[in-house]
């Protein structure tokens, strides 16, 4: 399985394990995540979730062969699936990062309540690069989240951000030499509170923009496929998957 999961002291851990893929991300991947997110905010024994990913190495976003329409076809709604499901749980996320946060990997963050990132970490929203859109409600929280001007840098000119940097914009809860301990201890304390206060403090803490993050995610979707086959598009990632 290229997605792992277990459950450690009321934590639902979800673990991206494709390593010689770089822990990039398939169709089928995103719907194993999303079912145990699911999964885990149905259950009276989970209190929050982990996100993390293996060898050093988060995730390097969507395997582009589904953005050339092999695979299943080019349909990325399973991918927007997982990201409407984390914009929308009421369940605590804790997210721990090594490596490289590529796409997606920079995107889901922006739908954690606390992440964790060795001092490698890179992240990094290169749609643009890749004649694309921004997704995940990127084009609305990132630059709420870290200012104008670092977003522009990352939407706009594909820039990446160093993990120190994304600390001090604020992406990230704090830089660590063993952020999977700390995302796990943090996740730990969170399932450790009354259940019920915890996801009502989270709905109330949400519910001013989550309307809002939800229709973000939906309209750049639209642009993101409509943009993916654009013949501009099909010819990077042809080019890219050669080249890798």
């Amino acid at each position: 399985m290229a997605i792992d999961t277990q459950d450690d002291g009321g934590v639902r851990i979800i673990r991206i394990n494709r390593p010689d893929k770089k822990n990039a991300l398939t169709q089928a991947m995103y719907r194993q995540m999303t079912a145990a997110l699911q999964e885990a905010d149905a259950s009276e024994e989970i209190g929050a979730v982990l996100l993390t990913g293996t060898a050093g190495v988060f995730t390097a976003g969507n395997d582009l062969s589904d953005f050339l329409g092999e695979g299943e076809g080019g349909d990325l709604s399973a991918a927007m699936d997982l990201l409407r499901c984390a914009a929308s749980i009421d369940l605590p996320l804790v997210a721990a990062v090594e490596g490289p946060a590529i796409g997606i990997g920079t995107t889901i963050l922006l739908h954690c309540d606390f992440s964790f990132a060795a001092p490698d970490a890179l992240f990094k929203a290169p749609f643009i690069d890749l004649a694309v859109c921004p997704e995940g409600a990127s084009s609305l929280l990132l630059e709420r989240r870290i200012g104008a001007q670092a977003a522009r840098a990352m939407l706009m000119l594909g820039e990446g951000l160093s993990a120190e940097r994304a600390a001090a914009c604020g992406l990230l809860s704090a830089v660590s030499g063993d952020p999977q301990a700390r995302a796990l201890e943090t996740a730990k304390a969170l399932a450790a509170k009354p259940r019920m206060a915890m996801r009502e403090t989270k709905s109330l803490l949400r519910s001013p923009e989550r309307a809002e993050v939800l229709a973000a995610i939906d309209r750049e979707a639209a642009q993101f496929e409509r943009l993916m086959k654009t013949p501009a598009a099909q010819a990077i990632f042809a080019k890219f998957l050669t080249r890798s």
